[in-house]
């Protein structure tokens, strides 16, 4: 129970208590006029008697209801003194709420001035980036020679990896989300997302021999050292620094367009990889299951869609943001000196 209906109980029992009291001291002062009263008549009847005997009787009257009079007016003193206390106690359990009323209407003040912040924040973000959509489409001129080299299929890896004793992410809701929405767009048929599950680190140049892929698409946990943590033969945890991807990578395939490392503090692979290749997206920080899902997908639909490096980035942060407003700056994008994000593209768009 809140501390504030505590206070607000006890004052509505004193109330209570002292309006019994109150009653208590009517009843008493009623009792003292009744007994006022026979002085009086019993006063009355002695100055109108001449029998020895009612003077005696009547005088003794007197006496009985002063006695009584002093009882009462002792009992009346008493509550006086005990509804003065009861007073005392409400007036207190009232500065008492009205103190608490205040630190509940401050505290109400901040909570309602920080989501105004937050809000205020999101809001700020999602029109930039709505801002940075219109300006892209209003100024996107594009190069249809450069566009002609782009070729017309692609293949898209998937590494996935969730080693033992690893929080367990949702990596088959990632490949699952990612076909789908692949599905869904324009130019589904340009794009073949091929999967590799439980990755060791000698499978990365196995898997890239065999399939020649144009995007390569990293899935899983990241340490905040900036190491890939793929598996061991028995599944334990393998970190893999980024000096051994990219040369791995390097030497693998001079196809390769993209890296996509969807993994807690994978930005440094990112920046050391794009040395070699057009681009590749790392996340600055931790990421959530939910957000790096919707990212994921957003990404390889927009592709789809004939969309830029960049826009098809920029359309994914805005999936993202709708889902976990809070994790709009984690992906980051990184390019190759040279490379231009606006006018590269993965998948031909319709000419």
């Amino acid at each position: 129970m809140p501390i504030i209906d505590t206070y607000r109980n006890n004052l509505l029992r004193k109330r209570d208590e002292l309006s019994k009291l109150s009653s208590e001291k009517s009843r008493a002062s009623e009792k003292r006029s009744q007994q006022k009263q026979k002085i009086i008549s019993a006063s009355n009847a002695i100055k109108r008697t001449s029998s020895q005997s009612t003077v005696r009787t009547k005088t003794a009257e007197i006496e009985r209801a002063e006695k009584e009079i002093a009882s009462i007016d002792k009992s009346i003193a008493e509550l006086d003194k005990k509804i003065a206390q009861k007073e005392k106690e409400i007036a207190a359990e009232e500065r008492k709420i009205n103190s608490e009323e205040e630190k509940i209407r401050k505290r109400q003040l901040q909570e309602d001035k920080k989501r105004q912040q937050e809000n205020e924040r999101t809001l700020k973000k999602l029109n930039q980036a709505i801002e940075t959509q219109k300006k892209q489409q209003e100024a996107m001129m594009v190069d249809i020679d450069a566009l002609k080299a782009v070729p017309e299929t692609i293949t898209v890896l998937f590494f996935a990896t969730n080693p033992k004793g690893t929080s367990q992410l949702r990596l088959d809701e990632e490949a699952r989300s990612i076909q789908e929405m692949i599905r869904k767009s324009e130019h589904r048929d340009s794009i073949s997302f091929v999967t590799r599950w439980a990755v060791r680190p000698l499978d990365i140049l196995q898997a890239i021999n065999e399939i020649n892929p144009d995007v390569i698409h990293f899935s899983g946990h990241g340490a905040v050292s900036g190491d890939l943590i793929l598996e061991n033969t028995d599944g334990s945890p393998k970190p893999v620094t980024k000096e051994a991807i990219t040369q791995t990578i390097m030497s693998s395939s001079d196809k390769i367009h993209l890296l996509f490392f969807n993994a807690c503090f994978s930005y440094e692979q990112a920046q050391e990889i794009v040395q070699h290749v057009d681009a590749a997206i790392g996340m600055t920080t931790s990421i959530g299951d939910e957000a790096a899902c919707t990212f994921a997908a957003q990404f390889y639909s927009s592709l789809g869609f004939g969309h830029s490096l960049k826009k098809a980035f920029e359309q994914a942060k805005g999936a993202m943001m709708l889902v976990s407003p809070t994790e709009a700056d984690t992906p980051a994008l990184y390019t190759k000196e040279g490379i231009d994000a606006d006018t590269t593209y993965i998948v031909r768009p319709a000419l």
